[in-house]
C-alpha cells in the first residue's frame, strides 16, 4: 500500500477536479484558474485564493503512476499532467 503526505493528497484531489497545467513559479494549477469568491458571501468580499501544487509534488506523483503528462509531443516540465485511474482508485480506498 502507497503511504502519501497530505501534500501529495491535496494535489491528488486537485488533479482529480481537472488537468494540472504550468503556473507562473514553481506551481501548478488549473487551465485559466482565477481568484473566486465564497458562495455565502453575499457581497464577495472575501476572495479564495486559487489552488495549486508545486512541481516536486507533481514529480512524485508521476513517479508513483498517480499521475499522467497528457501531450507527450512536448517537454515533461510544460505539459499538463492528468490523473491516472490510479489514482483515483487511491482516493476512493483512502478518504
Amino acid at each position: 500500500m502507497l503511504e502519501l503526505s497530505p501534500v501529495q493528497i491535496r494535489g491528488l484531489k486537485l488533479a482529480k477536479d481537472g488537468d494540472l497545467f504550468p503556473a507562473e513559479g514553481n506551481s501548478w494549477t488549473h487551465l485559466n484558474a482565477q481568484v473566486t469568491y465564497a458562495r455565502t458571501d453575499r457581497f464577495k468580499e472575501r476572495p479564495q485564493k486559487i489552488k495549486s501544487i508545486k512541481t516536486t509534488t507533481v514529480n512524485e506523483l508521476r513517479e508513483y503512476g498517480l499521475l499522467q503528462v497528457l501531450n507527450t509531443d512536448t517537454a515533461v516540465e510544460q505539459s499538463a499532467h492528468g490523473i491516472t485511474m490510479a489514482g483515483k482508485m487511491w482516493l476512493l480506498q483512502n478518504k
